[in-house]
């Protein structure tokens, strides 16, 4: 099992005296289905690994960093009708996440939201640059180097991608015999339905995509990759319209 960031990363351990004006990095994710192999908070345990590293490569350049817990709730409605998915939906992430906001610039330096679960975007998109625009210094990273993770669109959810950061990460909580194709059509063509239905209507055991060729050492490339991703735009820290922290201009053009 990966390692975890010592105590002292962690904001949780810290007695308030010796708190002094850091960067906080907030883990965000969900507690949805993630197909009959994947437990139902994998999109959470993504965002803290990505978390913990970047805390780790930011501490290690003399940043003052703690590392949050995690909030591990989002705006899953797409999953609705598996058992284990808790969706508290686009209004209710986004009060949380500007009330979260507002308390933290109290007294850090910077919020830096690590979102693990695509379905939250539009509502960190709507609550950063609010908090922004009250003058609080807050951005959020994608886990890869779009929206969602690395990887085709057949790949979109509980596929090769997600299940080879998982047996990377935590490969106990990975029941890999129970790995299935569900769809593997690209999303644009399930999008519709997708769309009209959720993912209970395009794929029945919830996976959208392939895990059954995924890899521990595959996923630690990826997670590598991920990191790499996240430390670059969190240094150029060019914050988006959406609030989003951008990719330097150079590895965009690339």
């Amino acid at each position: 099992m990966m390692q975890t960031v010592g105590p002292q990363l962690q904001l949780s351990r810290w007695p308030w005296p010796e708190i002094h004006e850091p960067v906080v990095l907030l883990p965000l994710g969900s507690t949805e289905q993630h197909g009959p192999h994947l437990p139902v908070d994998t999109d959470t345990r993504i965002a803290q690994a990505v978390a913990e590293h970047l805390g780790q490569r930011l501490s290690a350049d003399s940043e003052n960093v703690l590392i949050a817990p995690a909030v591990a709730y989002g705006a899953s409605g797409e999953h609705a009708g598996f058992q284990g998915t808790i969706s508290i939906g686009h209004e209710a992430l986004g009060g949380l996440l500007l009330e979260y906001g507002r308390s933290v610039s109290d007294w850090a330096a910077r919020l830096v939201i690590v979102n693990g679960h695509g379905g939250n975007v539009a509502s960190l998109s709507r609550a950063v640059p609010r908090l922004r625009y009250e003058g609080r210094e807050t951005g959020w990273l994608p886990c890869a180097n779009g929206y969602g993770l690395p990887g085709p669109e057949e790949d979109a959810h509980a596929g090769r991608v997600e299940t080879s950061l998982m047996l990377h990460i935590q490969p106990d909580l990975v029941h890999l015999s129970k790995a299935e194709p569900g769809v593997t059509e690209p999303l644009e063509k399930i999008l519709p339905d997708l769309m009209a239905g959720g993912v209970k209507a395009v794929a029945s055991n919830g996976v959208l995509g392939d895990p059954t060729g995924a890899d521990p050492a595959e996923g630690e490339e990826l997670l590598s990759s991920v990191v790499e991703s996240v430390y670059r735009r969190y240094r150029a820290w060019n914050v988006a319209e959406t609030g989003c922290l951008a990719l330097p201009a150079e590895q965009r053009s690339g």
